[in-house]
């Protein structure tokens, strides 16, 4: 437990007046309307919301599963959740203007401008509830399991004192605030916690017992830990981190912010934007900070604790009053915020509660949003007036926070529930991205996907036939082989879900014709997949199509590109951190050249959306 000075506390304090300030003055024009509540008008410009996306996934777990990571699979582990900026480009170039043209409130709305009768109805209300309360529960109790875990080596909190205060403050700015409120606090949050992040991992490495940089990357505790790509000649190891997170896990599984086709917070941005070309801006702005610059500085706290907490037990023997249940690899990262002095101290617990706040109380307006728009509004009360909607979405804030709460004081680390809901979404993601652009998806399609992903993930991960298909740990703490390898699970999980869903689409009616063309002529999401679609309307003398130029071959070059350039920012970044210097000057001079090829394939795209 640390000593925070006056000048700690002082820094802690303003920006909690700040971001309560901040929502007592945009509180008045967010509550005229749910418009303005959740979506802030559709006004927002693209800089703002891509700053306030970066904010947002930036929480109080994010640096605690990185450590975890990092601690147990090295820098390379990271390629679990590295590997979804394809899905993230794929939403810039390709799918953020179809969501800015749905002109939808809610993601969730999409099921019934896609898919029509009682299926569609079911999907949206049941999704609501699935994402909005259920998954979204998930996600915020990770981040405040996180600020617990902080908390209690910080600061000597208990997890209920730790909960008190900081959900506290978040659920009065959000809950009076709405979206607008969080995107402007999101503004000046990322730049706290972009600062605290930088400061940390400065002194950290410079930390006697680390001896800087050179002690640092010499060490044998972390010596084999830095590299950014797996050792190639581990096969499994290759296989689990590289292999199948690009090969398969970008485009199969659903996670928050990551979600294949768009979707969440993410969409819910979009939808706030400005235009077509602002949702895309954020989109890739987004992106670029998300994935190449910013985990670099929890990357070098982490490998900085593999020698101040060579293992769990030092870090037990150093905080003998955390509780047991909450012990892990991801404690190292609040145990070397322990070492840092006054001042940088208060900055650094500032911007974790930055971090804190800005990433619940987006998870609790999107949530809120969906109980209001999706289920409240369009199946208990259709007549309800904007400042009903407005009040029932702040009831459902406070709910969201004490539920999810309540669930991360019986978790125990921030990758167990990673883990838990990227299985649980593992199958859907190419319904996802396919839904805009073949017509014979259909609603019993994701109805399939969703029910059956679940119920694979739990058998395989929950029971014995887990075990006998991927191997166990036995009484004896020795690992039993089982008829498969254990990097399959995820893969199994997949196809068996993919073959489901597939089957039950074409066992299935499609779409009537009438949803499918209004859901045309709205997005316009063009392609070979809605020929049958056009060609049909053609014939009854209806012509849906404006004949604009399918721009998709080019997004998913555009695409390649950009994950070009971001991947070798990311290695860049990290060969000029590490002081090999040639390898740094190759990325540079990669990222220059990759760049100036995107920004012509993004002018080619501008001009046919414009």
């Amino acid at each position: 437990m640390v000593s925070l000075s006056t000048l700690d506390y002082s820094i802690i304090i303003a920006f909690f007046a700040i971001t309560i300030i901040i929502g007592l003055i945009v509180s008045r024009k967010s509550g005229k309307s749910s418009s303005e509540y959740f979506l802030s008008g559709r006004t927002m410009p693209w800089w703002l919301l891509g700053i306030s996306m970066v904010a947002t996934t930036f929480s109080t777990d994010t640096p605690n599963l990185v450590t975890d990571i990092v601690r147990k699979n090295g820098v390379s582990g990271n390629w679990v959740w590295w590997a979804f900026l394809i899905t993230g480009l794929l939403t810039v170039f390709v799918y953020a203007k179809l969501w800015r043209r749905s002109n939808v409130n809610t993601d969730i709305e999409f099921y019934e401008l896609r898919y029509g009768g009682k299926p569609a109805k079911f999907l949206r209300g049941f999704r609501a509830i699935y994402l909005g309360v259920v998954f979204n529960i998930m996600a915020m109790a990770a981040v405040t399991l996180a600020a617990i875990k902080i908390g209690q080596i910080m600061l000597g909190l208990s997890p209920l004192e730790t909960i008190a205060w900081a959900g506290l403050v978040t659920v009065i700015f959000s809950t009076i605030g709405g979206f607008k409120g969080v995107v402007y606090t999101d503004f000046i949050l990322f730049f706290a916690a972009m600062a605290g992040g930088i400061g940390a991992a400065y002194y950290c490495v410079n930390l006697p017992e680390v001896g800087g940089m050179e002690g640092l990357l010499t060490h044998k505790e972390v010596l084999d830990k830095i590299h950014i790509l797996p050792d190639l000649d581990n096969t499994e190891l290759v296989v689990t981190l590289l292999v199948i997170p690009l090969a398969v896990q970008w485009w199969s599984a659903w996670y928050p912010g990551a979600e294949p086709g768009g979707g969440g917070y993410i969409a819910q941005r979009m939808l706030a934007a400005k235009n077509e070309n602002h949702a895309i801006g954020a989109t890739f702005f987004f992106n670029a900070l998300h994935y190449a610059l910013r985990p670099w500085p929890w990357i070098l706290v982490a490998l900085s604790s593999l020698i101040v907490f060579p293992d769990i037990a030092s870090i037990q023997e150093a905080f003998p009053h955390i509780v047991e249940s909450k012990l892990g690899d991801d404690l190292a990262y609040s145990a070397m915020l322990t070492k840092l002095p006054s001042g940088l101290l208060g900055l650094v617990m500032a911007s974790l509660v930055a971090a804190y706040m800005s990433t619940i109380s987006t998870h609790l307006n999107w949530g809120s949003s969906y109980v209001v728009f999706d289920f409240y509004s369009r199946y208990i009360n259709r007549d309800a007036s904007q400042k009903r909607l407005v009040n029932v979405g702040r009831i459902s804030t406070v709910l969201l926070m004490l539920i999810s709460a309540s669930l991360a004081l019986v978790l125990t680390n921030a990758l167990q529930l990673f883990n838990i809901i990227l299985m649980f979404g593992a199958g859907t993601g190419l319904i996802f991205i396919l839904r805009w652009f073949w017509w014979r998806i259909n609603a019993w399609s994701e109805i399939a996907a969703m029910v059956s992903s679940g119920i694979i993930s739990l058998l395989f991960n929950f029971t014995p036939l887990g075990g006998l298909a991927f191997g166990f740990e036995n009484e004896a703490g020795r690992f039993t082989e089982g008829i498969l390898p254990s990097w399959s699970t995820y893969p199994v999980v997949v196809l068996f879900t993919t073959i489901i869903w597939v089957s039950v689409t074409f066992l299935t009616k499609p779409e009537d014709e009438k949803t499918l063309r209004s859901f045309y002529k709205k997005t316009q999401p063009g392609g070979p997949g809605w020929k049958k679609v056009i060609n049909s309307a053609k014939a009854e003398g209806k012509d849906i199509d404006n004949d604009e130029k399918w721009s998709v071959p080019s997004g998913i070059l555009a695409t390649l590109v950009g994950c070009f350039v971001i991947y070798a920012l990311l290695f860049g970044t990290g060969y000029w951190i590490y002081g090999n210097y040639t390898y740094a000057i190759i990325a540079s001079v990669l990222v220059i050249f990759g760049s100036i090829v995107l920004i012509k394939l993004w002018l080619k795209i501008k001009s046919n959306i414009l």
